[in-house]
This record gives structure tokens, sequence and C-alpha cells, in this order.
């Protein structure tokens, strides 16, 4: 898993206190201290600063696709972008709760039986621990990649070569992201990377490997 768009640019450090105010805007979707609330908006605290900034930059040249990000990138400069990407790396990310299966009939209403709880558990069990394989291993059958060769043991990333961390990132947001590159809705990656792993990807294996990184800390 690599969501990085790798850049030459050389960035500057930003200023954290003026970061913290110039980040005001973002906490109705990324939260004050960059712990989003809602899970299909990706948490942005502890992200490395020159990821970060990576980002805002691809929102406001149009080589990232994002309609909701688009104008408000559009209008930060520089420094502003350093500021806020510096602001939201210095905040800790939260430890997320086990994600909760879904069945087909969860929208009845009905009384959630012993039978079927005990059943979903079991099948987070099972998907945690086929994430935990597809992060370190990869599947070498379908080619896909071990998560692990760019973001680290513990999903840490690569400061250096600007792989962001992944670790304790909302379930949601990374499946919604690895299914984005998967279809090609999302391509800002060099020699669109990400896409080729996550085309190789089960709908299954991206939930599983989803699942079992927004648990490590």
């Amino acid at each position: 898993l690599v969501f990085t768009t790798a850049s030459s640019i050389a960035l500057a450090e930003g200023n954290v206190s003026v970061g913290k105010t110039k980040a005001a805007s973002c906490a109705g979707c990324h939260g004050e201290d960059g712990n989003s609330m809602v899970s299909t908006f990706p948490k942005l605290a502890g992200q490395h600063a020159g990821y970060i900034e990576q980002q805002l930059i691809a929102f406001k040249d149009g080589s990232r696709n994002a309609p909701m990000m688009a104008p408000l990138a559009m209008g930060l400069d520089k420094d502003s972008i350093s500021d806020i990407a510096a602001y939201y790396s210095s905040k800790k990310i939260t430890e997320n709760q086990l994600p909760i299966i879904q069945s087909d009939d969860d929208d009845d209403e009905e009384d959630e039986s012993e039978e079927n709880s005990a059943a979903k558990e079991e099948e987070l069990k099972a998907l945690i621990v086929a994430g935990a394989d597809l992060y370190r291993n990869g599947n070498l059958k379908t080619e896909v990649s071990a998560c692990i060769a760019c973001h680290g043991p513990t999903g840490e990333g690569n400061k250096p070569a600007s792989f962001p961390s992944l670790h304790g990132q909302h379930a949601d947001y990374l499946i919604k992201a690895l299914t984005d590159f998967k279809k090609g809705a999302r391509s800002n990656t060099p020699d669109n990377m990400m896409h080729m792993i996550a085309k190789k990807m089960s709908d299954e294996e991206i939930r599983a490997v989803s699942y079992k990184i927004s648990m490590m800390k």
C-alpha cells in the first residue's frame, strides 16, 4: 500500500502554532486535532508533514481529483500548506475500536442473536488474520505486493520516501482509498503504483487489510 506522491521538490518545515490557526477550517471534517470523527474522512494526526504537503499540492494543481478538497486547497499558499502540515504532523493519532461487521439483514432492526454475534466475531477475527498475512507477505499467486515493504512493520510509513503512515487510520477510509486506486479513480502515485497493486486485490482482501491496518498502533 503506497499512498504516496513522491516528489523531488524540497518542502520547507512549517510553523506548528501558526498551522493550528490555519487548520481551523479543516476541523469540521478532520477534527480539531486531526482525528476525524467520521470514518470516511481520513485522520491526519501524526501523518508525515511532507506527505500532507504533497497531497494538498496535488489537490491544488488537480493531479489528485477531489471535488471537496480542491477548492479548499486552491486558497492555500505554500507557507499555509507547510504550516497546516506541520500542525497535523505534531498531533497524536487516536486508536480505533474494533470494526463492526455488517450483515445483510442489519437494516431490518431485528434483535441481534448470540449466534449471529458470535459468527460476526469469528468473521472479523478471520479477516484481521488474513489482513495481517497480506500486509506482511502479500499474495504471491496474484502478485499483490506486501504492504510492509513501503509502510513498515507497524504501518509507520517511510518519511524520507514520502510513504505515508497508515496505522490507526479509519478502516472505512482505507477501504475507500484502496477501492479508488483499484478502479483508477485515484492515480497520483509514481508509475501509477497503487493502481497496479490494488487492481490485483479482491474486495475481500481490501477489507481484510484495511481492518488490520486500522488496528495497528
